[in-house]
């Protein structure tokens, strides 16, 4: 056995898969190396890419991190409220429309004063209007979404995610005037994620014209959005005062941390340093994140079979979606079954060593989305096993 299966295999000995281990070693190195690239701006953590409480707390215990972005109301609801929350500065990272969450955001002005909506139209004011009206409840603080895509051809080119209709600073500054003149709404901040930047590996293993035309079309967006941004920060800051810019991702800290216009970055998933991520030139995270599946059957030689293992990861269907089997390292998925929801077969070499009740450990393609398979993350510090951090899962919740 590698030195690295047969060390997650004898801390686990005791444990039945499926089950997740986090390397608390791989994942303060990941945190060092993204405050490192920071460059001293703050990072916010991207709940979505963590999904464990415990998890956010010693990250958000480190200097160099502050606050956090979550992905849904009812999380950051959860993640800001209580009597020992897990962080008092919570920033939206998608509109919602919730109006069980909105209420109890309303109903409470604690959680608003540390709770911050993110809105892209003048409908957002209204979905909170419609269940609670200005004199009624607390003032909601509120970021707006700036679109940080590459748009060329006259519309017809669109590289990066379709998030924001607020793409120039016009726009921003328009519904930036929306929201000040609209009674019970402050205006605190600005967000622009370039997920075409921060989200898409330039060197992708195996690829390397691939990797040459990413870093072209990156190039270009960095330039376009640095300025572009830079205008709509300024526009904005011309209606309301700005508490914070807010930029980047895992995969563009360098970058986003040299924009002038940008006060802090946001990041998640180098804690964990998924596949997805391996593809960068300008970083190397340790994989600090592995789950373990149980050997079921042996059908053929060179061959052997998982249970479960459908842990595929969201986005455009394709292999970079789907479980990596690291450790043994010679096995690979069969292009005829992939990874299934009830049984996986996997072939190569080291099928043959493997016997029926051994397992075989897998990277996932994305960070958090392990958290949605298991309850706990067993929590691996040198060679032996020192706890259990729930995820939301395990406590119940599910966003």
């Amino acid at each position: 056995m590698t030195s690295a299966r047969a060390r997650l295999d004898a801390a686990t000995a005791d444990l039945d898969p499926p089950l997740a281990v986090l390397d608390l070693g791989a994942l303060d190195a990941n945190a060092a190396d993204l405050t490192r690239r920071a460059g001293g701006r703050p990072v916010r953590v991207a709940s979505k890419s963590v999904r464990s409480r415990a998890v956010l707390r010693r990250v958000l215990a480190r200097p160099g991190f502050a606050g956090v972005l979550a992905y849904t109301l009812a999380e950051a609801l959860w993640l800001a409220g209580g009597d020992d929350p897990v962080c008092e500065d919570v920033v939206v990272g998608y509109p919602s429309v919730d109006r069980t969450a909105l209420r109890r955001l309303l109903a409470d002005p604690a959680l608003a004063a540390r709770v911050t909506l993110m809105v892209d139209s003048p409908d957002h004011l209204d979905a909170v209007d419609a269940v609670a009206l200005p004199g009624t409840r607390p003032p909601v603080r509120v970021c707006l979404d700036l679109d940080a895509s590459l748009r060329a051809a006259g519309g017809r080119v669109h590289v990066g995610v379709r998030r924001s209709p607020v793409h120039d600073p016009v726009g921003a500054a328009a519904l930036a005037r929306a929201v000040c003149d609209r009674r019970g709404f402050t205006l605190v901040g600005l967000m622009a994620y370039e997920a075409q930047v921060a989200g898409v590996p330039d060197a992708p293993p195996g690829r390397p014209l691939r990797g040459l035309a990413v870093r072209g079309v990156q190039a270009l967006s960095v330039r376009e959005l640095a300025g572009r941004r830079a205008a709509a920060v300024a526009a904005v800051s011309a209606v309301a005062p700005l508490e914070f810019v807010n930029g980047g991702g895992t995969g563009s800290l360098e970058r986003t941390a040299a924009d002038a216009a940008v006060t802090e970055l946001a990041a998640g998933s180098g804690l964990y340093q998924p596949t997805l991520f391996d593809g960068y030139r300008a970083f190397r995270g340790r994989p600090a994140l592995l789950f373990a599946l149980p050997v079921t059957r042996r059908p053929a030689p060179r061959t052997v079979t998982v249970a479960g293992g459908g842990w595929i990861a969201s986005g455009p269907p394709g292999a970079d979606r789907l479980p990596r089997p690291v450790h043994p390292p010679r096995l690979r998925l069969l292009g005829t079954e992939g990874a299934g929801e009830v049984q996986t077969p996997l072939r190569g070499p080291d099928a043959d060593g493997l016997r029926v009740g051994e397992r075989v450990w897998f990277r996932h393609a994305k960070a958090g989305e392990v958290c949605e398979h298991v309850d706990v993350l067993h929590t691996l510090d040198g060679d032996a096993l020192t706890g259990a951090l729930p995820t939301y899962r395990g406590e119940g919740r599910a966003f």
